[in-house]
């Protein structure tokens, strides 16, 4: 399994050219959206079988804190959704690649990598903490999870998109881990504010049709409810660093 992450933490994955202005051409009738094309990543696919064979011993034992480095799945507690994206690009709005619900999981396009918020370094192996700003890095597509003041599709709030190349994005793809305690700890219901915007990252049920047909819209709402809760589920998940095991430590003597 170390050497998984290792290879984890060499890169996320590339991303795509975007057309001028970060749209998307020709829209799918059905629902608004585009399959974008784009070559395979032979990387991801030799590593999401290792992936998927390390979950079982990964999730074993007390649960600890979610640290930086980690690639997690993260599920909607009340839609039994989990975080999800892949190369369909919105019709509408930014046209950028569109973040969705997906109720199977075992999907790899469900693996985002816990990073520091950007422009600033969180060592692998860190402690996230109540109330940080991070970036979630999509790790098929190197995209980061992104919003903006664009309307959502179906329910008509805010936006939620992944934008960036090779997980390099821009300040929109910050978000704030509200929690309670001192640390994210993984057996925990936690909420992403968007830091500029002050959204939270919510499901309300709202499903596409063709060419994502059952999956349902993610996007940003202003008032804070049941449809933001988020538990992480699925992972490889970094040991804490030492001076957090040191920390702990003291504390309990």
């Amino acid at each position: 399994m170390e050497a998984v992450a290792a290879a984890l933490g060499a890169g996320g994955g590339a991303g795509e050219p975007r057309p001028p202005g970060g749209r998307s051409g020709r829209a799918s009738a059905s629902c608004g959206m585009e399959e974008a094309r784009r070559p395979p990543v032979p990387l991801l696919r030799l590593l999401l079988p290792l992936l998927a064979a390390a979950l079982g011993a990964a999730g074993r034992g007390n649960p600890g804190p979610v640290t930086c480095g980690s690639v997690v799945k993260l599920l909607n507690v009340r839609h039994n959704v989990r975080l999800h994206s892949h190369d369909v690009r919105y019709g509408s709005g930014s046209g950028q690649q569109s973040v969705t619900g997906v109720s199977a999981a075992d999907d790899g396009n469900s693996y985002w990598r816990v990073r520091g918020r950007t422009a600033a370094v969180c060592q692998r192996g860190t402690p996230v903490r109540c109330g940080q700003a991070i970036r979630l890095t999509h790790l098929g597509t190197g995209r980061n999870l992104h919003s903006h003041r664009f309307t959502s599709p179906l329910s008509g709030n805010q936006e939620v998109s992944a934008f960036g190349e090779a997980g390099e994005g821009d300040y929109l793809d910050d978000w704030t881990v509200v929690c309670s305690g001192t640390y994210w700890a993984r057996e925990d219901e936690v909420r992403f504010q968007h830091t500029s915007t002050d959204v939270f990252l919510s499901v309300t049920g709202e499903q596409y049709g063709r060419p994502i047909h059952g999956q349902k819209e993610v996007h940003g709402m202003a008032a804070s409810s049941q449809n933001n809760y988020w538990k992480v589920m699925e992972g490889i998940f970094m040991q804490p660093s030492e001076a957090f095991q040191m920390e702990q430590h003291h504390a309990e003597l």
